[in-house]
């Protein structure tokens, strides 16, 4: 059986399949991000998940497309979990997951971006993959992700640019006090996955003036540095994986018009479109 993940910071998508390419099960963990996360955290986060448990010695394969896996050094540690824990398996590969957002995307040349936890975006020519620019996380760059839009309304609440009934909602649904919001960012682990879970205040309330503008600057700021970046985005669609992207189609849309860009597909779960790659190129190719 082929065990086939979709990894982020925040959550991780894993599918199960036969070599037929049915569906054995679906489930999640919590985010497995070897660049941010200790080792023991990602062991007891695969540990803690029952299905993985009932089936990890029948699993022979192992595919694991994750945030944090674009270098040598964490892929390797995370590949290393993946070995202990799934000993029987013959074969166990540790991908970025831009290759995966690409699956689940496209086969055809285009732009391929990521707005998730993190934030990314490639060439893919229709064979491989090509980076403009090296990604340098959430302190640095992550344009539209989620920690970005966290980011963005915590530093508005406390600098009183958010509207004073938006501000309102914001301190009812978190603790804003500025000891528990320093203490988290500069001495607990994850301050990434903490300052993206704010940016759930976005899309779980009703859409405004103040949200509107807030996700416009992002994603425009988004596109003018990791989608320009790339000479072919003039005449290859523009492709979107991840929930903010899922609830900013129409956003998304009017950032790339005055650049007379082209939007094609828009994934929310990119695992979904994963799934199709393999039945179709994958396990084709074994059969």
């Amino acid at each position: 059986m082929i065990l086939i993940t979709d990894g982020g910071s925040t959550k991780c998508d894993w599918i199960l399949m036969d070599m037929s390419g049915t569906i054995i099960f679906k489930t999640r963990t919590e985010g497995l991000n070897p660049a941010v996360f200790e080792k023991s955290l990602l062991e007891q986060r695969i540990k803690a998940n029952i299905e993985l448990h009932s089936k990890k010695d029948e699993v022979s394969v192992v595919h694991f497309y994750g945030a944090g896996c674009g270098t040598a050094k964490p892929a390797s540690i995370l590949k290393n979990v993946l070995e202990e824990f799934f000993s029987n398996a013959k074969e166990i590969k540790v991908k970025e997951d831009m290759v995966a957002a690409v699956y689940a995307a496209t086969t055809e040349p285009g732009i391929v971006c990521i707005l998730g936890t993190g934030s990314n975006s490639c060439y893919f020519d229709g064979d491989h993959i090509h980076m403009a620019v090296d990604s340098l996380g959430y302190i640095l760059m992550d344009e539209a992700s989620g920690n970005y839009f966290g980011k963005r309304l915590i530093k508005d609440y406390y600098y009183k640019r958010m509207p004073p009934e938006v501000a309102e909602d914001f301190e009812k649904r978190f603790d804003l006090n500025s000891d528990t919001i320093k203490e988290n960012l500069y001495k607990k682990p994850n301050p990434n996955t903490y300052l993206a879970s704010f940016a759930e205040f976005i899309f779980t309330s009703e859409r405004n003036g103040y949200f509107y503008k807030v996700l416009t600057e992002g994603i425009q700021h988004f596109v003018e540095t990791r989608v320009l970046c790339y000479p072919e985005a003039q005449n290859v669609p523009i492709h979107f994986i991840g929930s903010i992207a899922h609830f900013s189609d129409d956003i998304i849309r009017a950032a790339v018009w005055p650049y007379h860009l082209t939007v094609g597909n828009i994934v929310r779960r990119p695992i979904d479109g994963i799934i199709d790659y393999y039945r179709n190129d994958v396990l084709k190719v074994n059969s």
